[in-house]
């Protein structure tokens, strides 16, 4: 196959797959906070089982008007949904969804992904400060505050699986991946994923944008399409971190029967769904509360994970 044809190819998978599975999660979230809190209307949208919920909420964010305010800054009001959006496209790329199955395989997959999803925060510290409304800007920097408290523990527990694989690059991780992983790095596998979810300020750590404490944060003044972009990066968001997790702990493409691709999509699945019942489940954290758990349970926990990884792999 020629080189042009074939990175064509791998654009407009990883360009669909980006489009497309974030819808799905969003799909999802629908039904099954639907079934867990009884909530009638999402069922109802369409016909069968509220199929149409998603085209709707769609049609109503084309529909509302695109309001700037007056005292913004437009163009950095403009840029912040994509600066927001575009860090997990670009991780996506470097994911392997099967064996030799990615858009690049970097050797260093594993910090490039890290530092990348680390300037998403940027997109909401840009929507706060270019809205003109002080409300918005505190709401960016809580986001950033609980970015920074979080990523050292998503660092540290990522290092522990780097170091068990001995390398950098994703799909090494998973081809040095074994099942008895799950129980060596559980400490770490759990850290990532709650860190995560923090990052992702997915319920219960959303305080940033929580609608009973500062409004929609960042998000306050935007209307239509552009709120939508923000609603899409943290479904994208959801996307990443679940697939990440499967890469890291799960084995990635691994597994019996089935394809490896097939599997994968099982895991990535599977964790989404997670995602959504813990957001279901758990009541909103305080401001304190957020940043005690980041300090003082996750990176102590991170830390006895890689030193744990440390002895096992020398012994």
């Amino acid at each position: 196959m020629p080189e042009l044809l074939e990175v064509a190819i791998r654009v407009v998978v990883i360009v669909g797959a980006f489009l497309l599975l974030p819808l799905i999660v969003g799909q999802m979230e629908h039904k099954a906070m639907a079934h867990m809190q009884s909530r009638l209307g999402p069922m109802y949208a369409g016909g069968f089982h509220g199929w149409a919920q998603l085209i709707a909420d769609g049609v109503k964010f084309m529909q509302k008007e695109d309001v700037i305010p007056a005292a913004a800054d437009r163009a950095v009001f403009k840029l912040a949904p994509a600066v927001a959006l575009v860090p997990y496209l670009v991780v996506l790329v470097v994911i392997p969804v099967g064996p030799g199955l990615a858009g690049v395989d970097l050797d260093a997959g594993i910090f490039f992904v890290l530092a990348v999803m680390g300037v998403g925060v940027l997109g909401s510290i840009m929507a706060g400060w270019s809205s003109g409304n002080k409300y918005s800007v505190l709401g960016g920097m809580r986001s950033a505050a609980q970015l920074m408290s979080y990523e050292l523990p998503l660092v540290l527990a990522a290092s522990s699986v780097a170091m068990a694989a001995g390398t950098l690059s994703l799909q090494g991780i998973v081809e040095a991946w074994e099942p008895w992983w799950l129980a060596w790095q559980a400490i770490g596998a759990v850290v990532f994923f709650v860190a995560g979810l923090a990052e992702l300020r997915r319920p219960p750590f959303d305080m940033p944008i929580a609608e009973s404490e500062i409004i929609m944060g960042p998000m306050t003044e935007y209307t239509g399409i552009r709120f939508a972009l923000f609603m899409l990066t943290e479904y994208a968001g959801i996307v990443v971190l679940s697939a990440l997790t499967t890469v890291l702990y799960l084995g990635g493409w691994q597994g019996p029967l089935l394809p490896g691709p097939v599997w994968t999509l099982i895991k990535i699945f599977a964790l989404a769904f997670v995602v959504i019942w813990v957001r279901v489940s758990f009541p909103r954290m305080r401001e304190d509360q957020l940043q005690r758990l980041a300090w003082v349970g996750l990176v102590p926990l991170a830390l006895v994970q890689l030193a744990l990884t440390g002895v096992v792999k020398v012994l």
